[in-house]
């Protein structure tokens, strides 16, 4: 893919913050494909073992509404549904995978993910070190550590006891997730109305380093509210210069050069958040990450 290969700047860049810890991950539900189901294989499981009659199996949201309403308004019940079919594919797993094995040996004080799976948590354990999980209390219903709440008494993330935030609630308390219309709606105005849900240490995160989002999609309506959504709150987001993983939009083979003009296209409108594109596979990056690092990859691929 020489026609959308990084300038070597970039990923000197990139090697350089993350190896002194200068980067945030920000990991969406993709670093797990091949490993767990996506939102559109698990709506599509769901659809079918709970008959929803409708045209649109694939999409989560609106098969959870469905199922909400099947189970008399018991979202509860729900989200504890979705959690057991999460923890169902994730219970299983034996080894931990890229993208999660090169995240966990780099000396990064905090990761951020909108997953509800505990595959950051193995990595980063079979690592060797000691993680700590947070949970962002958008209601509050959510069992959330009062030590993050203050900067004076706040936790100090260090890469052998990094912290892990989960921004759209974790499987271990389901009533935390972010699932239905409702919770989006929900999350982004308690977000919005109530700075301080996000604790200090993450605002400065946020604000102070470049984050690292790996497994969104460009058409990722989860990806655009989430950053338009803190954006809002923390404008100071955009002073750095961000990454984030792409697939290459699909080409209409009569289009002839909307490939690389829709890459462009996508890339510019990226820009205005300061981000920059690597276009290519989870598996790509890795692979080239590791090799620019100096890293082994002993670790087995996702198919």
């Amino acid at each position: 893919m020489a026609e959308i290969a990084w300038r070597d700047g970039e990923w000197d860049r990139l090697v350089d913050q993350l190896s002194k810890g200068d980067c945030v991950p920000f990991v969406g539900a993709g670093a797990g494909a091949g490993v767990l189901p996506d939102a559109t294989k698990l709506s599509r499981r769901l659809a079918e073992k709970y008959k929803y009659p409708y045209d649109r199996p694939g999409d989560l949201i609106e098969v959870t509404d469905y199922l909400v309403w099947w189970f008399g308004g018991d979202v509860p019940y729900v989200k504890s549904l979705i959690c057991e079919e999460i923890r169902a594919g994730a219970d299983g797993l034996d080894a931990v995978l890229e993208p999660y094995a090169l995240l966990a040996e780099l000396p990064l004080p905090i990761f951020i993910t909108t997953n509800y799976d505990d595959l950051l948590l193995k990595a980063l354990t079979r690592a060797g070190k000691k993680p700590n999980v947070a949970i962002c209390p958008w209601h509050d219903q959510i069992n959330h550590s009062q030590e993050l709440l203050s900067s004076e008494a706040g936790w100090n993330p260090r890469p052998d006891s990094p912290l892990i935030y989960h921004l759209h609630g974790s499987m271990r308390q389901p009533q935390s997730i972010v699932l239905t219309n409702d919770d989006y709606e929900e999350f982004i105005t308690s977000l919005v109305a109530d700075r301080e849900i996000i604790p200090p240490v993450i605002r400065a995160a946020l604000t102070t380093r470049s984050l690292l989002f790996i497994g969104y999609g460009m058409r990722d309506m989860t990806f655009r509210t989430i950053f338009n959504g803190l954006q809002r709150v923390l404008p100071g987001m955009v002073r750095r210069r961000h990454v984030s993983v792409q697939l290459p939009p699909s080409v209409n083979p009569s289009g002839g050069d909307a490939g690389p003009s829709m890459m462009q296209y996508q890339a510019a409108r990226f820009d205005k958040w300061r981000i920059s594109i690597y276009w290519g596979t989870i598996d790509e990056f890795t692979g080239e990450l590791r090799r620019r690092l100096g890293r082994h990859d002993d670790t087995p691929q996702q198919s």
